[in-house]
């Protein structure tokens, strides 16, 4: 009798910090906070990343047009396709991420910040 009391004194100690995790707070609210957090300022980023392009190549545009050197209006070209292409691999990759999305069936609050949304289906 005395062996088992020492038993089970020896093993209800071990056992409490299982019962003080159950009243932890879960980790998945929190990972789900962070990921939730890091979707908005990557979707931030994706909008500036967007705008930017859109300013280079309107910049590259009126060097094109405003310059009378040949050598200069082939750079501006040359910076012109440069700035399409960006956009087309940004906005690619933001509509491949929206096909993922869907077909994972993981719910996004947007592509971008804010009310922006480009989902597909």
């Amino acid at each position: 009798m005395k062996k088992t009391l020492i038993s089970i004194g020896s093993i209800i100690p071990l056992a409490l910090p299982v019962l003080a995790l159950a009243a932890a707070p879960k980790l998945d609210s929190y990972l789900g906070d962070l990921i939730d957090q890091a979707t908005d300022l990557l979707g931030q980023l994706l909008i500036f990343l967007i705008a930017l392009a859109v300013v280079w190549f309107i910049w590259n545009v009126v060097r094109y047009t405003m310059s009378e050197d040949e050598e200069k209006k082939g750079a501006a070209k040359g910076q012109m396709i440069n700035g399409i292409i960006a956009l087309t691999v940004i906005v690619s990759i933001w509509g491949i991420v929206a096909i993922l999305r869907t077909a994972f069936g993981v719910d996004g609050g947007g592509a971008g910040g804010g009310n922006i949304r480009f989902d597909l289906i």
